[in-house]
């Protein structure tokens, strides 16, 4: 016998009202992904000083030209709303107080993964390039390796660069700003 399961799908609207109602504890790491509430893996030592390294060294470098934004919700269409680990937005005056960033906000969005990698490349990866976002890093602290991820479009990013130690990261958006992955990974 087949057995039948329903997937109960929400929509953005739903995840806020169901957030606003109290559903969620105020601890709870969750993101709605293509209609569906997905916990979020737990943050090690290792991951949270990759994503504090980013943080600083993309807020120093952009200054005022651009938001760095640590584990926020960017706004993909009417089911998903993940919360990357970084996410790099042109600058606004409400610092998007009035509406949630769009991928057209973006101008890099980067994902820390460790125990996430799998979910992270097969998943969130695809999704970001389905909505647009410009460029789009995977940091594999598994192999020590940035994944960059540029020219996106329905069926995935169209070009992808592997740059492990040794070698520096430039965003396009801020080419003057410079990284080396060394420093990034420890």
């Amino acid at each position: 016998m087949a057995v039948h399961v329903v997937r109960h799908r929400f929509s953005v609207d739903d995840y806020h009202a169901m957030a606003e109602a109290g559903a969620f504890r105020p601890d709870d790491r969750v993101e709605l992904i293509e209609g569906e509430i997905v916990d979020m893996t737990p943050i090690g030592l290792r991951h949270a000083a990759a994503v504090n390294i980013l943080n600083r060294w993309l807020a120093m470098g952009c200054g005022t030209r651009a938001i760095v934004q640590v584990q926020g919700p960017v706004h993909l269409g009417p089911d998903s709303e993940p919360q990357p680990d970084i996410a790099v937005l042109g600058p606004a005056e409400d610092f998007y107080r009035t509406r949630p960033a769009l991928p057209d906000d973006v101008l890099l969005l980067i994902e820390v993964a460790d125990t996430s990698l799998l979910y992270d490349r097969n998943v969130k990866m695809p999704l970001y390039a389905r909505a647009g976002m410009r460029e789009a890093w995977l940091v594999d602290l598994a192999r020590d390796e940035v994944q960059i991820h540029r020219e996106p479009g329905p069926a995935g990013f169209g070009r992808t660069e592997v740059r492990g130690r040794g070698t520096r990261l430039t965003p396009t958006a801020f080419p003057d700003l410079s990284l080396s992955v060394d420093e990034l990974l420890g």
